[in-house]
């Protein structure tokens, strides 16, 4: 019998407006049936029968998208069966346009102790270029609220690489993050996924992407910045003051099982990922039908090998030779000795005492250096 997860992700598919380069499971919330969504997904969360939990963390979309009465009932019924004393780290995400205060008073009157703002850029003319539904102000507005109502453990996600972005906009945007004064940053580089706005707009050429050069001069410059101002690189994409990294996605970067509730959320239970059903209505004619999955994967030997160094690289720790070896009994070096050697004289890794991990050229290419570790 394998251990139960002690992490669980919730998916809210709702948006009050959908960004140009989002390709997350989603919906406009307008006319969707919010209630009936909700006492479903509680159905599907509750039928796990999860009683511990050290991480939770509510996603969408937009969870702040919905109503205060329905966040309320929400973070209510998540929280109602759960051992509270063991539960050390639970994050929503929030948009800082729908974060009213009847929204952030359901928040404190919650277990919620950890609130992630989907801010992506302080520029007001970047923020509508790439459909955001906010502005600068109330940014701030929602960051004043939330630490006035005595939330310190605060996130903000930022992108970079964006459209007729400068050097310039960057270097103002990490310097007013670092003004909020807050403990933990999401930095991610614009990727263009399929199906989305900013993907049709570059296959007709109409998208004025920073070079390549830039993008990686963009990526030194914030690493640098945040680092001088006492941040602590953890991974690739994240940054935070001691004793405020991210418990929940460190779950995911170590390779961990957890549940997955919702449309279209994934989930990795006793060896097998899985992912939901992703529309709304076929989401809760499947949990009605008793069974959410649209997809199950056991995971091979194979698999959970390269998945396990896949994540554990994108760590600044990187991963640890002697958990590799006690996990999936085989030796490191027999696997991959040759593998390690040659990104080491590219300069992309480095061996420090029983850690193999990224250096700073390695994270920066980040996917492609951990591919190398996928053996034929």
């Amino acid at each position: 019998m394998q251990n139960k997860p002690t992490s669980a992700y919730v998916h809210i598919p709702f948006c009050t407006q959908i960004c140009y380069y989002c390709d997350f499971s989603k919906v406009f919330i307008k006319n969707q049936p919010v209630d009936d969504y909700l006492k479903v997904l509680i159905r599907e969360f509750d039928s796990y029968g999860i009683k511990k939990l050290k991480t939770l963390y509510i996603g969408g979309g937009t969870p702040t998208a919905i109503d205060a009465y329905q966040l309320d009932y929400l973070l209510q019924h998540l929280q109602k069966h759960l051992d509270l004393s063991q539960l050390s780290e639970f994050t929503i995400e929030a948009n800082p346009g729908d974060l009213t205060k009847d929204k952030i008073a359901v928040l404190k009157n919650s277990c919620v102790n950890r609130v992630s703002l989907g801010v992506q850029t302080f520029n007001n003319k970047h923020l509508k270029q790439i459909g955001r539904g906010h502005n600068e102000s109330q940014i701030y507005e929602s960051i004043d609220s939330l630490k006035a109502a005595g939330f310190d453990n605060i996130s903000i996600d930022l992108i970079y690489a964006l459209p007729n972005q400068t050097m310039a906009d960057v270097k103002e945007n990490v310097a007013k993050a670092l003004k909020l004064d807050i403990p933990h940053l999401s930095v991610y580089s614009l990727i263009l996924e399929n199906h989305t706005v900013f993907m049709n707009k570059m296959r007709r050429g109409k998208l004025p992407l920073p070079t390549e050069d830039l993008e990686a001069e963009m990526f030194d410059y914030i690493i640098a910045e945040m680092e001088n101002n006492g941040f602590e690189h953890y991974e690739i994409s994240n940054f935070s003051k001691p004793g405020f990294q991210s418990q929940h996605n460190l779950m995911y970067w170590n390779n961990d099982e957890y549940y997955g509730c919702g449309a279209g959320a994934s989930g990795y239970i006793d060896g097998i990922r899985y992912k939901n059903h992703g529309p709304i209505r076929h989401y809760l004619n499947a949990v009605e039908e008793g069974s959410t999955r649209v997809t199950e994967e056991v995971l091979s030997l194979k698999e959970k090998i390269e998945e396990e160094l896949f994540l554990g690289l994108r760590k600044k720790s990187g991963v640890s030779i002697k958990r590799f070896e006690e996990k999936f009994n085989l030796s490191f070096e027999e696997q991959y000795g040759d593998v390690v050697s040659k990104l080491y004289q590219d300069g992309l890794l480095q061996r420090t005492g029983d850690r193999v991990r990224m250096t700073k050229k390695g994270l920066f290419l980040g996917d492609s250096v951990a591919e190398k570790f996928i053996l034929e």
